[in-house]
């Protein structure tokens, strides 16, 4: 709801002055971000605690590679709102920012209100998970119930009459110092590998001018939707050619061959990647941005999707026990986008080499790509370190979480409902063996 709101917020930017414009275009986009944040750690969860254990991390992947198919579509999207827009203005390429423009914007960002809405209703449809129902809320009959509707089938005759044996509370609650002695590794392990992949992930911007200044016409020789439409056009190329590709390659990949050997996978070839680009540069590269160049900048991302962009978004779903499954991840997440803003921000301010374009004088573009591959050979150590292999394991076995709290109170309540219809069988034994398997 959030998000479908924020981006109808986002072209109701109706100021007159380009301050006030951006100041509440940055508003709508920062509450955007709060409804995307909260997505995230949702998302990664529920599709953990539904899928089974030999093919949860090809569709937790699935669900992650969905982005690949959104960064396609938002930027078909534009292509067509620009190109009917230009057409229907009859905009000239002397006016390179006509009136229309001004529209064409505004209606590009609400249109990702119908995505998000889509989204909302759907998400209100489903079942809560059987994990959270049963360990966090207590409430295995209801949880019971909702196995029922997700996989369509019965899992018993359900005795109502029968009381149901309360299941034991947690036994410590998040960041105590028992969840540090548990737990504190693993969080820490997601959190700064997430946090050093976004510091590469989000420094493409770093070389993104030099392929727009190879592929897109000079802005003063055609207007705001064509170039606009130009840079839609590259987007979808790049997304075509190696995003997807990278986001299938991990679904196919996860399952297979394990979280940890592909996390560190991804992060050397991504090294290789961004020394191959960041070595030659001022000998090369910064005079022959050709399809050479194209075609790195093509598997920095096709790698960081292979690996680790897809496998930070699912270990932290899988790691954790069910009451703090998504808090964890959402914590993973935002150490990921500070490392984001030292990323975008603070590598674009130390690639250049000379004061230039209200930049001060840094350590340039050759330095700053060199530094980044070594932070994906730092992220490649920590993952051989300290990441834990979920591959081919139930969620119970990953999350070592305590096992008085969650299977003896299951299994208490599994031999207080021995009078079910089914001998030997009642709802919440099964609830657990469906969730597990």
């Amino acid at each position: 709801m959030l998000m479908s709101l924020s981006s109808l917020g986002c072209g109701f930017s109706v100021c007159r002055s380009r301050v006030c414009v951006l100041g509440s275009l940055g508003f709508f986009r920062f509450l955007l971000g709060l409804g995307i944040g909260g997505d995230y750690p949702l998302s990664a969860t529920i599709m953990s605690e539904f899928a089974n254990k030999m093919t949860r991390g090809a569709f937790i992947a699935a669900v992650f590679s969905m982005q690949g198919f959104g960064i396609l579509a938002s930027s078909v999207v534009t292509m067509i709102v620009c190109k009917a827009f230009d057409r229907a203005s009859g905009a000239d390429a002397a006016d390179p920012t006509p009136q229309s423009a001004d529209i064409a914007w505004r209606v590009i960002l609400m249109l990702g209100a119908i995505p998000a809405a889509l989204t909302c209703y759907w998400r209100m449809m489903m079942p809560e998970t059987a994990r959270y129902t049963a360990l966090v809320e207590q409430n295995v009959l209801q949880a019971a119930k909702d196995m029922e509707k997700v996989l369509d089938v019965s899992l018993s005759q359900i005795a109502e009459d029968h009381p149901i044996p309360p299941l034991a509370p947690p036994s410590y609650p998040l960041l105590s110092r028992q969840f540090f002695r548990r737990h504190g590794q693993d969080l820490l392990s997601c959190a700064i590998t997430w946090f050093l992949l976004d510091i590469v992930f989000y420094s493409s911007n770093l070389f993104q001018s030099k392929i727009y200044k190879r592929f897109i016409p000079d802005k003063f020789k055609v207007n705001a939707f064509e170039a606009a439409l130009e840079v839609a056009k590259l987007q979808a190329i790049v997304a075509a050619y190696s995003t997807i590709p990278g986001y299938w390659a991990a679904v196919f990949f996860i399952d297979r061959v394990g979280r940890v050997k592909i996390q560190m996978m991804g992060f050397l070839f991504m090294a290789a990647v961004y020394f191959a680009i960041g070595i030659p540069y001022y000998s090369h590269w910064d005079h022959h941005t050709d399809r050479g160049f194209m075609f790195l900048y093509g598997l920095t991302f096709f790698f960081a999707n292979l690996g680790p962009n897809t496998t930070t978004f699912i270990v932290p779903a899988e790691l954790f026990p069910a009451r703090f499954r998504s808090t964890c991840h959402g914590l993973s997440g935002a150490a990921g986008k500070l490392g984001a803003m030292v990323g975008s921000v603070g590598f674009l301010w130390a690639s250049h080499k000379k004061k230039e374009e209200g930049y001060p004088k840094a350590i340039g573009m050759m330095v700053s790509l060199v530094i980044l591959g070594g932070v994906c050979i730092v992220g490649a150590v920590i993952t051989y370190l300290f990441t834990p292999e979920t591959k081919g394991r139930s969620l119970e076995e990953n999350e070592n979480d305590d096992e008085e709290a969650t299977e003896m109170s299951l299994l208490r309540c599994s031999r207080s409902h021995n009078s079910t219809t089914r001998p030997g069988s009642n709802h919440c034994s099964e609830v657990a063996a469906a969730s597990s398997a």
